[in-house]
């Protein structure tokens, strides 16, 4: 059998490397790029080496951003009394797609994972309620996946609260999005009414 040269090996083991690829996955896209124009190969190569060097996490929000301050951190325009917590910076992008939030937010990073050792000092949860104290939030809005870990990570982040002299009505997204579900797999107009019909947090 033909082996196939070091590059195009070393190639296929990064692909493999990627979530939800496998080796077969791994070679299809090698193969491709294998055939694709050298100038439309190199494209793809530049905008993983631009995001690399150019891409930070917001220092307000955590959200991703190339600046110190993401877009929606740096527009005058959101509602500053409003804050909704999510998980992962994809999470963000899907419930702006609905067009029906107007607020501020904070992303976590990830949610607690005890079996997979992901604890609170592991994610932004310090910052986020560094962020409350401010008091300038009138409304937390739970946007934590409706998972085990989700539910887990938005009452541990409640209970970070309690104790805060001036504490916000905390609210969580309506339960019309499926149980065990992550927000990025919802559609905007799920979204838009979890949104609409989110509930208080007791």
């Amino acid at each position: 059998m033909t082996e196939l040269t070091e590059s195009v090996s070393r190639m296929i083991r990064e692909f493999e490397k990627l979530p939800g690829l496998g080796k077969k996955s791994a070679e299809r896209i090698a193969y491709y790029l294998l055939k694709v124009d050298k100038h439309d190969a190199l494209a793809l190569a530049d905008s993983i080496r631009a995001v690399k060097e150019n891409v930070r996490y917001c220092k307000h929000c955590f959200n991703l951003a190339e600046e110190e301050l993401c877009e929606i951190c740096k527009d005058p325009r959101r509602n500053q009394t409003l804050l909704c917590v999510v998980e992962q910076p994809q999470d963000l992008i899907m419930l702006e797609q609905t067009g029906r939030y107007e607020g501020l937010y904070h992303v976590l990073l990830g949610r607690l994972a005890p079996l997979e050792k992901i604890t609170p000092d592991q994610l932004t949860i310090a910052a986020l309620v560094k962020r409350v104290q401010s008091g300038t939030f009138s409304e937390i809005v739970m946007g934590t996946n409706p998972t085990v870990e989700g539910d887990s990570t938005a009452y541990y982040i409640i209970s970070q609260l309690e104790s805060l002299p001036n504490k916000p009505t905390i609210t969580r997204l309506a339960r019309g999005i499926t149980t065990g579900s992550d927000l990025q797999f919802a559609n905007k107009e799920m979204l838009a009414d979890a949104l609409s019909e989110r509930q208080e947090m007791r």
